[in-house]
């Protein structure tokens, strides 16, 4: 034994030396490359977009950080129509190759970059798309191209949008550990995963209209592009007449079938070149750290953007975490610098923590009494996303935006059953009628539950005054448009939850109309450290993903998912005002 720990001990100081070489050659590298601009972007060249990696709305590094990039697990959205619109006015970038994406963004995210898209084709430069595989999000990017092109042997996936909810009612009654469930009375869908088999048919109403609303922007938008009517994409879809390339091809959802190398001569004729060897490709990684550099906006006053992204906790928060922390610092900056004359919240997070979602709602009324405040929804802003946005002076959403799901719920892990079936029994002694208040071991008592219902209903009733102040409605029309109930954009500006439909661009200008200033710089809140400081900093972060990878590996990627949801589950602390249920849409 001593022998094999001796032997681990070897091989995990080996594993370090390494591990610490190859740090130090990526700071050796980016020292050299801090120095100077080291991209070069020749003339007559194509701005290449391939996005296989996750979409952020902000990753939140300098520019001005050399190691800016480095061990970055995604890429800003921010960043990336920067790109594009900086590629627009520059002289050396001819065209667009919208090349074999894996998009791992949100549908809003992917409309947001669809019309950064195609406010480039205004230029008059050219934008082509090509695929081996094109999934439904993949599609629709692609859409906006003047030409879509598809491998011979590709494959197309066009049948309309679906979305999967997994129920575990069975599995708390077969395992002994279920979740106490308790909600607001006429929250009818919240939690109810935990609650009930099969799915009610008022939450299957509201998913499905939900997913319609989406998908009718999705196709209005192929239309215009395609020229295909809305009714013929919907037929095309409901008879995969995407499913071949032939099929896909007679049925107008693309322009050729083609090789990659036929596709390239494609390009080559574009850009006047003989051979397709002769194209100049720019990847947009390299192309982003020449555009950053550029100020598109420029002025003596300036307009805060806060991006608030990720799931709702009390405390700090960080780049995929939303704290009161971090966001009220920013918050407070900018409503104190002179120079800021309007702040842009952009949220984009499904909910969480009902109390750091009213602390952050606080520092937002306070900015608002100094300076206007405008929200600019991204993929979702639900229960907790909108409680941080209702009090905003002006608050937009793009078409595809999940927003709503105004409601709160407590859900508290019990394994009484468990706990009977392998033989444990807890006893508990106490000095007074409540000092016992809750125990993992037993059933939930009568009194407690009193407790933790009286403090959801107060809870949902302020979020209700909180929504109702904002939007200058009276409850009642809160209370109807409540219930935990999700809308897409377009039919939350119909009820009144936002103002107007629009980008994160939009809501800038209407902050700088409302600030009365015509010429502004941004200043982008909060500012992480990079990638790579955070794994420098945290050396026990990389054997922690070493073992989540490991995990993935053995059980498969949407089992991994799952645990990871049921983690979440059982994570939550304090009442919640979050998403009703996990909605992955495909």
């Amino acid at each position: 034994m001593k022998f094999l720990g001796n032997l681990l001990a070897a091989i995990l100081g080996t594993l370090i030396a390494l591990g610490i070489i190859f740090v130090m050659f990526f700071v050796f590298i980016a020292l050299l490359g801090s120095g100077e601009d080291t991209v070069s972007v020749k003339s007559n060249s194509v701005l290449e977009i391939q996005l296989q990696r996750p979409i952020a709305d902000y990753t939140g590094s300098s520019e001005m950080n050399p190691f800016s990039g480095l061990f970055e697990e995604s890429q800003g959205l921010d960043d990336i129509l920067q790109a594009i619109t900086v590629a627009k006015g520059d002289e050396r970038i001819k065209g667009i190759s919208i090349n074999n994406n894996f998009l791992l963004a949100g549908l809003a995210q992917t409309q947001t970059l669809r019309k950064a898209l195609d406010d480039f084709k205004e230029s008059g430069k050219f934008i082509y798309a090509y695929g081996d595989f094109y999934s439904q999000k993949d599609y629709y990017l692609a859409s906006v191209a003047d030409s879509v092109f598809l491998n011979p042997v590709g494959v197309m996936d066009f049948r309309g949008l679906s979305s999967e909810v997994l129920y575990f009612k069975d599995l708390q009654e077969k395992t002994g550990v279920k979740m106490e469930v308790i909600r607001h009375g006429k929250y009818k869908s919240a939690v109810e995963p935990f609650l009930e088999n099969e799915m009610s048919e008022a939450n299957r109403k509201q998913i499905g209209e939900l997913l319609q609303s989406l998908w009718n922007s999705m196709i209005d938008d192929i239309s215009m592009a395609r020229d295909i009517s809305p009714h013929d994409l919907n037929i095309i879809a409901d008879t995969l007449g995407g499913r071949m390339p032939k099929y896909a091809k007679q049925n107008r959802l693309i322009d050729e079938v083609l090789f990659y190398d036929e596709y390239e001569s494609v390009i080559a004729r574009a850009l006047s070149e003989e051979e397709k060897e002769d194209i100049n490709y720019i990847s947009l990684d390299d192309y982003t750290r020449f555009s950053t550099k550029k100020e598109l906006k420029v002025g003596n006053d300036k307009i805060a953007v806060i991006f608030a992204q990720g799931e709702i906790f009390y405390g700090e928060g960080g780049p995929d975490v939303i704290g009161q922390g971090i966001i009220n610092e920013a918050l407070i900056k900018a409503r104190e610098d002179e120079k800021v004359k309007a702040i842009v919240l952009r949220v984009n997070s499904p909910g969480g923590s009902a109390l750091t979602s009213d602390i952050i709602w606080r520092e937002v009324e306070l900015a608002k009494e100094v300076k206007p405040v405008v929200v600019s929804m991204g993929n979702v802003a639900a229960s907790g996303g909108y409680y941080i946005a209702a009090g905003a002076d002006k608050i937009f959403a793009e078409p595809t935006t999940i927003t709503g799901s105004i409601g709160v719920f407590g859900t508290i892990p019990n394994i009484e059953g468990l706990a009977k079936d392998i033989g444990i029994n807890a006893e508990q002694v106490g000095t007074n009628k409540n000092s016992v208040e809750y125990s993992l071991f037993e059933p939930m008592g009568e009194a407690f539950r009193n407790q933790v219902q009286e403090s959801i209903e107060d809870t949902y009733e302020t979020f209700l005054t909180r929504v109702s102040n904002g939007r200058n409605i009276s409850m009642a029309q809160a209370d109807s448009i409540a219930q935990g109930r999700v809308w897409s954009g377009v039919d939350a500006k119909r009820l009144g939850l936002v103002d107007e439909l629009g980008t994160l661009e939009d809501a800038i200008a209407e902050a700088a109309r409302m600030a009365e200033i015509e010429s502004y710089g941004i200043r982008k809140y909060p500012k992480y450290k990079s990638g790579f400081e955070r794994f420098i900093e945290d050396i026990s972060g990389a054997g922690a993903k070493m073992k989540e990878n490991i995990i993935k590996e053995e059980i498969g990627e949407e089992t991994y998912h799952i645990l990871k949801d049921i983690k979440s589950y059982m994570n939550q602390k304090g009442i919640q005002a979050r998403m009703p249920f996990i909605l992955n849409i495909d």
